[in-house]
């Protein structure tokens, strides 16, 4: 069998190919460390829990939940370790949550500016949240079991970011997106809401909010060159 000169220009071309989306994706992550330390963490802690029994998992659970009980007793540790676990097991779907809203905006904004947003909407939409559910358990409408419910995750710092990126999209476009994203958010609340619910609310409203963070970076900062761009 014969190899001509053609096909190894092929290969080589294909080759080139395959290195450039590499580097392509090398840049990407290497422009938004923060979110791709945090979506490493993840994967580990959500291995760790697949190797627990379901008794184990729940408890194991419960007591980094950033639930009323364990607020009232260790509010500082839950609220950083809740971040740091996906209830349900499924750590998939984030690589690509984390990739279009958590890494956009962090390549954006800058990693302090982006890790600002997250904790203010994981901290504030979680005290909002469970003080609106210790008000419901104080009249009748919730059972006094809630104050242990279990509540860990990372929904309410990526409602924030989605919040924040509003700035990050040109008009018109910038409206159809605040549009939509105040649908996907307002909707639950209409039928039979959650504490949940309203902390994720809460959360886009804080992501609006930090429009101080993001004012004017669209003009100072280029994502695509900063990944690659030496410092200074």
């Amino acid at each position: 069998m014969s190899i001509t000169s053609r096909t190894i220009l092929g290969r080589v071309k294909r080759l080139r190919g395959r290195s450039g989306i590499r580097r392509a994706v090398w840049a990407y992550v290497r422009g938004a460390p923060g979110t791709y330390v945090w979506l490493a963490i993840l994967f580990f802690t959500t291995v760790a829990l697949h190797h627990m029994s379901p008794d184990f998992e729940q408890e194991f659970l419960r007591q980094r939940s950033t639930n009323i009980r364990e607020l009232s007793r260790h509010p500082v540790r839950v609220l950083v370790a809740s971040a740091m676990w996906i209830d349900g097991g499924h750590w998939l779907p984030y690589v690509a949550l984390y990739s279009v809203f958590h890494a956009q905006s962090e390549r954006w904004l800058g990693t302090a500016r982006w890790l600002a947003v997250c904790a203010a909407a994981h901290v504030l939409a979680t005290l909002i949240s469970q003080g609106v559910l210790a008000w419901a358990i104080r009249d009748g409408l919730a059972p006094q079991s809630s104050v242990n419910t279990l509540d860990v995750g990372v929904s309410y710092a990526l409602a924030g970011v989605v919040g924040v990126l509003v700035y990050r999209i040109p008009s018109p476009w910038r409206y159809a997106y605040l549009v939509v994203v105040l649908v996907v958010y307002t909707l639950p609340l209409t039928t039979a809401p959650t504490f949940t619910d309203v902390g994720h609310f809460v959360s886009l409203l804080i992501g609006l909010a930090c429009y101080p963070l993001a004012g004017g970076r669209a003009r100072t900062r280029d994502p695509e060159r900063t990944a690659v761009a030496p410092p200074g």
